[in-house]
């Protein structure tokens, strides 16, 4: 089995987020814990498993997502780059893919076309759309220690529905990139409150021209992941809520702030979110360890 190192929502290798990737065999699913093991020795945020599904199914993959704790319901960067990867093997048929997920249900994405590059170069890859569910978001108090482990009071708190995070308006965008969480805090709100983590977000700074439209970062220690470089799914979250507030029902630029920052155009189409970005192959290897099959 070939494993590949995928830089997502990103075209400059080690910026982004980088992802694992195993395209899987036909047949059976291996062991979970066996999943988890790899996911853990990869160690990314998140390491994503595509399998194969028979002709006449009502997707063309079945896909879950690892992080280096506990699998995940939804991922957007690893799918993205899993994308990237069917695309560099020669595996789309020039439609779309269809990815049947266990908790989030159908997921469609496209990938425009590869265009050629000099030899021993991915060239100008195009870019990849993700279709995903929308988080519509509803406010809530600012629940109890979260100021103290932000070393910030937000302006506001949300909670982002089946996504399971909180999210946390910040004042403005130099306070969103210049924040130092205390993430033993953060882990233990959201073990209490039952969170997959915490979004930190604010509109772009005002001035020149920044092209993109807001900031935000994504913080989830208690499943493994101190801060997630560029996290697709909370673009789901991100992307009505904003479209709400600056009135915009346009296509809005998001960028994640992060130590490895990305940009992911968000499109908001009812229940429905578009995520927009690029990827870049890292590494490719070969996996010595046999998958250990589960239960049929």
């Amino acid at each position: 089995m070939r494993i590949r190192i995928v830089d997502a929502f990103t075209s400059r290798p080690f910026t982004g987020n980088p992802a694992g990737v195993c395209l899987l065999p036909a047949g059976p699913w291996p062991d979970d814990a066996w999943l988890g093991q790899l996911a853990a020795e990869l160690n990314h945020p998140e390491t994503a498993f595509a399998l194969p599904l028979p002709a006449g199914s009502e997707a063309d993959w079945e896909i879950r997502w690892f992080t280096p704790l506990v699998e995940a319901d939804l991922c957007g960067h690893a799918t993205l780059a899993t994308v990237h990867t069917l695309r560099r093997e020669g595996l789309l048929t020039g439609g779309p893919v269809r990815f049947l997920s266990r908790a989030s249900g159908l997921l469609t994405a496209w990938a425009e076309e590869e265009k050629d590059g000099d030899e021993g170069d991915e060239g100008d890859e195009g870019e990849i759309t993700l279709d995903f569910p929308a988080a519509p978001t509803t406010e809530v108090p600012i629940p109890a220690g979260l100021a103290d482990a932000l070393g910030v009071r937000p302006e506001g708190t949300f909670r982002t529905g089946a996504l399971g995070d909180l999210l946390a308006v910040l004042p403005d965008e130099a306070t969103v990139r210049a924040l130092r969480p205390d993430l033993a805090g953060i882990a233990a709100l959201s073990l209490r409150e039952e969170l997959r983590g915490v979004i930190v977000t604010a509109a772009a700074a005002a001035g020149a021209e920044s092209g993109y439209d807001f900031v935000s970062r994504f913080f989830a220690p208690a499943r493994g992941i101190p801060e997630d470089p560029v996290t697709g799914s909370a673009h789901t979250a991100l992307a009505p809520y904003w479209a709400a507030r600056l009135g915009r029902l346009d296509a809005l630029t998001g960028l994640q702030a992060s130590g490895r920052p990305g940009r992911v155009k968000v499109a908001l189409q009812g229940d429905r979110v578009l995520l927009t970005g690029r990827a870049v192959t890292v590494l490719e290897a070969t996996l010595r360890v046999r998958p250990v099959l589960g239960e049929p």
